[in-house]
């Protein structure tokens, strides 16, 4: 005679609960197939699906960081209206960084605003429809130096950072600069506040 296990019961706990990792984005499009280009040469994304309606993409184990949903009747937003800013990305290291900037540089994507914000050295780029993708390394070696760094007074003075050229970081890199010089922050003032084109 089988016999039927007692379930347990559990208890739901009532403290807040944080996300274990941001999982996705969705981004609505009339402009689908420049769209799923940029993103697979920017990122080095890979399609897990695509129906006429969405394209699912990834570029880890992930099922999916992105989905492009194909909307042909949308119209470009004012470039006045609220939303977001734009989404970022962090790489493993510095070199790993300019080397995307040169590989992209070579495709003509470049970036609109390479700005060393103090915790990160970061590449602002615009997708086919002007929504806005940071690519960046973090400056420190540990997360929890990087968060030390917002609460300084040389951050408070200037969180927004310093224009840079990101060529010349890749050829300095290429020189065989040492590491600590490349991540210093570079003399300069403070760059201007988020542009308000989207394009």
């Amino acid at each position: 005679m089988d016999t039927i296990a007692t379930p347990t019961a559990r208890t739901l706990d009532p403290a807040p609960q944080t996300p274990v990792l941001f999982a996705h984005f969705v981004l609505r499009s009339a402009n689908i197939e420049p769209m799923i280009d940029w993103y697979r040469a920017v990122l080095n994304m890979r399609i897990v699906q695509r129906t006429p309606y969405i394209c699912f993409l990834t570029y880890d184990e992930e099922h999916h960081r992105l989905g492009i949903v194909n909307l042909p009747a949308l119209t470009a937003p004012d470039a006045k209206s609220w939303g977001l800013a734009h989404v970022a990305y962090t790489f493993a290291d510095l070199g790993a960084l300019l080397s995307t900037y040169r590989r992209l540089k070579a495709a003509g994507i470049e970036p609109y605003r390479p700005i060393h914000h103090g915790p990160t050295i970061s590449l602002y780029y615009r997708d086919p429809d002007g929504n806005s993708v940071e690519l960046q390394v973090d400056r420190f070696t540990t997360k929890a130096e990087t968060a030390a760094f917002f609460t300084t007074p040389e951050f408070e003075r200037n969180p927004i950072g310093v224009d840079f050229d990101p060529e010349a970081l890749a050829r300095a890199w290429e020189a065989g600069v040492p590491l600590d010089r490349l991540l210093a922050m570079p003399d300069g003032p403070p760059a201007a506040p988020q542009p308000l084109a989207r394009r």
